[in-house]
Parts: C-alpha cells; sequence; structure tokens
C-alpha cells in the first residue's frame, strides 16, 4: 500500500474511533443520574499488520462502585434501603470528550495533508 494511501486509512479509522468515544462519553453524560448505571469504556487493541482494520474496540463496562445513598423508599433501593448511584464523574466524562474531539481534529488534519500531498502529485504527474 501506497505511503499516502495508509496515512488516509489510519487517519480515517482515527476519526471513526474518536467519534466511538464521543458517543460513549455522551451515553455516559446522559445516564450520570440513572442509579445503577455503570460507565462504559471503550478498549483499544492493535491489529495483526496483515490485518484490515488498523485497531479492534470493545466496550466495556467500569466495575467502579457508585455512591451509595440511603434512600428506603427508592424503587431501587437493595434490602438495607440503599441505592448505588451513577460510578459516572461529569468532570472525567466532559475531559475525555474534549481529548477525544481534539484527536478527531488531529486526525482530520493529517487527512487532509494526505489529500493535498496526493493533489499536488496529481499536478505534477499531469504535467
Amino acid at each position: 500500500m501506497n505511503p499516502l494511501k495508509a496515512t488516509m486509512m489510519q487517519a480515517i479509522q482515527g476519526m471513526e474511533l474518536q467519534t466511538k468515544r464521543m458517543g460513549l462519553s455522551s451515553e455516559n453524560i446522559s445516564n450520570v443520574d440513572t442509579p445503577g448505571y455503570q460507565r462504559k469504556l471503550l478498549m483499544v487493541a492493535p491489529q495483526p499488520p496483515n490485518a484490515d482494520a488498523f485497531l479492534e474496540t470493545r466496550v466495556q463496562l467500569d466495575r467502579t462502585e457508585g455512591v451509595r445513598n440511603f434512600d428506603p423508599d427508592h424503587p431501587m433501593a437493595d434490602p438495607d434501603g440503599y441505592v448505588t448511584q451513577s460510578n459516572v464523574s461529569l468532570v472525567t466524562e466532559l475531559a475525555d470528550m474534549r481529548e477525544a474531539n481534539r484527536s478527531y481534529e488531529a486526525n482530520l488534519n493529517s487527512f487532509q495533508q494526505a489529500r493535498t500531498m496526493y493533489r499536488s502529485l496529481l499536478d505534477v504527474l499531469r504535467r
């Protein structure tokens, strides 16, 4: 595979990865006040060089315990009267979303640079 095409493919997959991260962060933020909700994490593993995709992703639940509040009248209270809240931290999710957004922009810039180099190469070959 030529280097410019490989660069563009890596940038595309990087943008897709960051889109998944932003989607999971949005889902986590929307459930920050949902009792018993567990934060979702995107796990990324590199693929072997001959694979079609550069990265393999899977969603995993964060096993950190949420804060337990005493509320015996709540419908989700356990037999002791405690309700386990969500383990999502709004500050952490906003920071993750900002990082994913910046990474997306960096991949987009890389893609645009490779596209510009392709155009320049085509212009040289046309002469």
